[in-house]
């Protein structure tokens, strides 16, 4: 924590003594701490080590075509509780990075992150809501070849703690811009591939390959009001894996697809989004398969529903199934499924739009696993391109916003889902469904000032798993600076009937932000972007500092 604090006014004291012509500093802080509390009506108990901090600092400093940069990270004495524990008691710099770029070139070496296309075959990034820092540590090298023609070319080794990974990652991409190319000027028409390849040492193990490659290509284009676009990628033959042992030397190859239209002008917007997953988990170390904790993950591959962000809406999330698994306790062989959205504004002064209008949107996705024969003895499987595989995931939800005055404004939603047990829990799918049907009614008052009072009320009803819960969220804002809130989750028909209570709040001033709060924490998948990681119950006071300079 000494370190933490040296450093931190050293980057301030740069800021204010360099800040010259010749160049100039920026970066930020932020620290998460929590202290757990033993909590009986949760059954928790509280860990030795009850205080617990992830900090980040990240510094960087420009001079004209030049950049580099640092982030130092602490995790004293444990990371914060559903982390990896590769994190706990670590404290260094984790990352950093030198960078050149003009208008044609743009060259990174040490850590950096980069994207080819959607993600769907590279996506190197960090979300430490997450614990995810997947940054390649190695050679960025980007470049416009032509004003029609980028090219990008990454080979390295992916950050795995404060370490790095057994796998190295060689990767080209090349985008074209069709339309300026063929010289077409009512349609924008975008052409892209893809080459990832993960080279690792079998450790004289002939039946396993030492270079997985994984290709695609994507096309997108835009007519008027309309888009479409699709990517398709085919991944070598490669072992599985489950929580760090291999299942066998058989090999087996892997295939992802992603289709994506819609249509939008004022007022209205329609997008619709189809995925095929087969056997289609990348990891940068083999062995990585099936771990918990995203880490060493090469590509993404998020869960494609509509993202909730309700108290009660985040209980039954899904989080994508793209792994192979041919054991006799679970098979499966990946996903397929879909979602689309609908949006649409009543104008103002009309029946249902008011003086102000009305918003109303809609989301449905489904999500089963793939259609496949499996020989268990022999190792073998066979899948359909869709079929008719058991269903993970249904959801369907509508919302409406509405504006009632300069002074009120009000928003209901409403969502009907089913979801495995096992995308909840855990461990084999196919065995139980949970559904549930969910309605929130959330209402915002403005006064003068600034000030704002949000009161938000909820209930899930269910006959399975935990059965009925009720919420309500009450908060204020004193100003724009300040706010403070109460919360609960009630599970009046569960096993102890269990109230999930947190109070806290948190106040900005300038580009410094603090937050305080305290209470349970339900446990579950959090996601974020589609993204899940598993949070166990916990009780404490947790606290959150962000300063950006």
């Amino acid at each position: 924590m000494k370190k933490l604090i040296f450093l931190t006014l050293l980057l301030y004291n740069f800021q204010f003594s360099n800040a010259q012509e010749t160049g100039y500093f920026y970066g930020g802080l932020e620290s998460n701490s929590q202290w757990l509390q033993t909590d009986e009506g949760i059954n928790f108990l509280a860990p030795e080590d009850q205080f617990r901090a992830n900090n980040y600092v990240l510094l960087n400093y420009n001079l004209g075509k030049f950049t580099a940069g640092m982030q130092f990270e602490s995790y004293l004495p444990s990371a914060l509780l559903g982390y990896d524990p590769i994190f706990d008691g670590q404290n260094g710099i984790a990352t950093y990075y030198v960078n050149y770029k003009d208008e044609k070139l743009d060259i990174t070496g040490g850590y950096f992150y980069e994207q080819f296309g959607s993600g769907l075959i590279l996506r190197s990034w960090e979300d430490r809501q997450l614990g995810l820092n997947n940054a390649i540590k190695g050679l960025n090298i980007k470049v416009n070849l032509t004003e029609d023609i980028d090219l990008k070319a990454v080979f390295g080794r992916q950050r795995y703690g404060f370490e790095e990974s057994e796998g190295t990652i060689q990767g080209l991409d090349a985008e074209i811009n069709l339309s300026n190319a063929l010289k077409i000027d009512k349609v924008d028409i975008q052409m892209g591939l893809s080459y990832v390849g993960r080279n690792q040492d079998t450790n004289g193990v002939e039946a396993i390959p030492t270079n997985v490659g994984a290709y695609g290509g994507r096309l997108d284009f835009i007519i008027g009001d309309f888009y479409a676009g699709a990517e398709a990628i085919i991944k070598d033959p490669d072992v599985i894996a489950n929580e760090g042992v291999i299942s066998s030397n058989k090999l087996y190859d892997g295939t992802a697809l992603q289709v994506n239209a819609g249509y939008a002008k004022k007022g209205i917007g329609v997008n619709a989004t189809f995925r095929r997953l087969e056997n289609f988990s990348f990891f940068s170390d083999r062995l990585a398969e099936g771990n918990i904790f995203n880490q060493q993950v090469i590509n993404y591959v998020p869960g494609l529903t509509k993202q909730q962000d309700y108290l009660l809406t985040n209980i039954y999330v899904y989080n994508p199934q793209p792994r192979l698994i041919i054991e006799s306790f679970d098979q499966r062989a990946g996903e397929v499924g879909g979602q689309i959205d609908f949006f649409y504004t009543f104008k103002k002064g009309t029946g249902l739009g008011g003086k102000y209008g009305t918003k109303l949107s809609a989301n449905f996705s489904y999500w089963g696993g793939l259609d496949a024969e499996y020989n268990i003895e022999n190792r073998w499987y066979k899948a359909k391109f869709i079929g008719q595989g058991r269903q993970l995931f249904r959801d369907f939800n509508l919302e409406v916003k509405k504006k009632w005055s300069k002074k009120w404004n009000s928003a209901f939603t409403f969502q009907n889902v089913i979801i495995d047990k096992g995308i909840v829990e855990g461990g084999p799918l196919g065995n139980t469904t949970f559904t549930s049907n969910i309605a929130v009614i959330e209402a915002t008052r403005r006064f003068e000032d600034g000030k704002a009072a949000r009161f938000v009320a909820q209930h899930l009803w269910s006959e399975d798993d935990r059965k009925n819960w009720a919420a309500a969220v009450i908060e204020y804002n004193f100003s724009t600076s300040l706010a403070v809130y109460a919360a609960d989750n009630w599970n009046y028909e569960g096993f102890n009937e269990i109230h999930y209570y947190s109070i806290g709040g948190s106040y900005s001033k300038g580009n410094t932000r603090l937050g305080l709060n305290y209470g349970r924490q339900r446990g579950g998948l959090i996601c974020i972007g589609g993204v899940c990681r598993f949070v166990p119950e916990n009780t404490g006071l947790s606290a959150n500092l962000t300063v950006a300079f």
